[in-house]
């Protein structure tokens, strides 16, 4: 009923009882045993004092529907708190002996047959460490001055590079080799470090370090990873100096790593192990085809010049991958083709032989790939110190393209400079600007060519200080997230203006059309020699460095650049 009847009938005396809710009236009315409610729009000052006035028997009552739904949340927040702690619980008990060292985590080697001699490649890694093995072997010889010896090493550098290896020779050299891996829990590391004590000299190595060292955020929930560093950052202090054991951890990503981790007193030493040098490929090639049966023209000092960036584990593929394809067509030796066979595995990836591919399809390929070659080939004539030679071109679908186009330097390059930078622009333009002047089209394929030519000049104004009117202040810095941790759930933010961005946005568009502009110029300017390289590319699928050269040879004025003489590719 409306209120102001029921003000009505509370004046005339008729009402005898009333339950005051949050923003209702029940009433009772004289010889009446339905109960009528009344809405409070709004709060009524004087209701209690009118209810006293007529004499009326009045109560007070909590709303439902705020009891309903603190019972809600309650219910929620408990089923989260359940399925919590039985995970916790399951990860606990995942084992029968969950507090013991030998599970599938942990592995010790009584000691590894591997010795400094296994690798190559490495050499001023190797000579850092190889202090360590005089003080797992005469660690009194090093205190009688005052020295203790190093708690902890970290060996930072590429994925593939060494880093294992060098901890295994080690401890091949002089301890016992206790390996960890990520996810062992915080009881498992108090029980391994007793391990490798009663067993010193040892080592304990943690291979994919920043998997468990990352640095801490800042967020309040249990993290089983956050109390196993805990636990290990403890055993490392309570290590006494006359104690023979050593931590040894390798990362790929320093930058992850808690800062708490890597200071002094705990990994004393940082020792980088970069990828291997020519003289290092080279070495470690000696190595790898030690039981290999080789053939006469095999040159390994070629092979190493042929495969810079190649880290120690790519080479070990390359062997194994040559000498699984010599063994397939019942070759009695390894030889040269097949080490150029295995490099393009590794470099472009397996042929898809069953994908069939239409003639359209075929084409456009073919003149995506002419124009990224074709200029390549003409930058490289032009700047050679600036611009990698050709290696090869291939339409034949691999991996996840089409078809592909490598250009390999001579020799290895330690600075970047802003010339090889644009270079290397010009050369990703040049697919999309094939398609455009040949077939009057654009393809989907020049995708990925042109989101890595923009991440490139982005990077070149913004970071590398390489553009006049931005200047040489870094624009784009990393923000942390304080609950994911250091490097982890990051985000690039600019520090600059409005008008700063749009200039930025400005440069990018200019310097992209300027060297999509040229690479359209060098196709329009070499038109016979481009038509020659698709047809011969269309009939033979796959073209060397040289036969490109060739080509272009028969079609065009190419001078033979005077610093690096007859042009040879790897």
């Amino acid at each position: 009923m409306p209120y102001s009847v029921f003000l009505k009938l509370l004046n005339q005396k008729t009402v005898e009882k009333v339950i005051i809710k949050q923003k209702e009236l029940a009433i009772k009315f004289k010889k009446q045993e339905k109960i009528f409610t009344a809405v409070i729009t709004k709060e009524d000052p004087n209701l209690i004092k009118n209810l006293e006035k007529a004499d009326v028997e009045f109560s007070f009552e909590e709303s439902g529907s705020n009891i309903s739904s603190w019972i809600f949340w309650i219910f929620i927040v408990s089923v989260i708190i359940y399925f919590m702690r039985k995970n916790q619980m399951a990860r606990n008990l995942s084992g029968k002996n969950f507090t013991k060292i030998d599970d599938k985590n942990i592995s010790i080697e009584k000691r590894p047959k591997i010795t400094f001699n296994d690798i190559a490649g490495i050499e001023e890694a190797k000579e850092n460490t190889q202090e360590i093995i005089e003080f797992l072997k005469n660690p009194e010889e090093f205190s009688k001055l005052g020295g203790r010896l190093p708690k902890g090493i970290l060996f930072i550098g590429p994925p593939g590079c060494g880093k294992t290896l060098l901890a295994k020779a080690v401890a091949g050299e002089a301890s016992e080799f206790v390996e960890m891996f990520v996810g062992v829990g915080a009881a498992r590391v108090r029980n391994l470090f007793k391990q490798a004590n009663n067993n010193s000299p040892s080592i304990i190595f943690i291979d994919e370090f920043e998997a468990l060292a990352k640095s801490r955020g800042t967020s309040i929930t249990h993290d089983e990873r956050e109390q196993t560093l805990n636990q290990l950052l403890i055993e490392m202090d309570g290590l006494e100096t006359n104690q023979s054991v050593i931590v040894i951890g390798a990362t790929s990503r320093p930058d992850m790593l808690d800062s708490a981790v890597i200071r002094p007193g705990r990994f004393d030493r940082n020792i980088l192990v970069p990828p291997p040098d020519v003289k290092g490929r080279e070495r470690i090639l000696e190595i790898h085809t030690q039981n290999i049966i080789l053939g006469k023209n095999i040159d390994l000092k070629t092979i190493a010049r042929g495969t810079i960036g190649f880290t120690g584990a790519d080479l070990a593929n390359l062997t194994n991958e040559a000498a699984l394809l010599a063994a397939k067509k019942k070759k009695k030796s390894v030889e040269i083709e097949d080490f150029e066979k295995a490099k393009d595995v590794i470099l472009m990836g397996y042929e898809r032989k069953t994908l069939r591919v239409g003639k359209r399809d075929k084409l456009i390929s073919a003149t995506h790939e002419t124009g990224h070659a074709l200029v390549n080939a003409i930058l490289y004539q032009r700047d050679p110190e600036h611009t990698d030679p050709l290696h090869k071109i291939s339409i034949v679908p691999r991996s996840q393209s089409l078809g592909v186009t490598v250009s390999l330097p001579l020799e290895d390059r330690y600075s970047i400079s802003e010339k090889y930078i644009l270079n290397q622009l010009t050369v990703l333009l040049a697919g999309r600007a094939a398609e455009e002047i040949k077939l009057k089209e654009k393809s989907a394929g020049a995708q990925n060519d042109l989101k890595r030519a923009t991440n490139l000049i982005r990077k070149m104004i913004c970071e590398l200080g390489m553009n006049e009117k931005i200047g040489l202040a870094v624009i784009e810095e990393i923000s942390e997230h304080p609950f994911l941790g250091k490097r982890i759930g990051r985000e690039v933010q600019k520090v600059c203006s409005e008008q700063t961005a749009r200039e930025i946005d400005e440069e990018v568009r200019e310097t992209l059309n300027k060297k999509y502009e040229e690479a359209k110029q060098i196709i329009i300017r070499h038109n016979k020699a481009f038509d020659d390289i698709v047809s011969s590319l269309l009939e033979k699928e796959n073209l060397s460095g040289e036969e490109t050269i060739e080509i272009i040879k028969k079609n065009s004025y190419f001078k033979t650049p005077h610093s690096c003489g007859v042009l040879k590719y790897p």
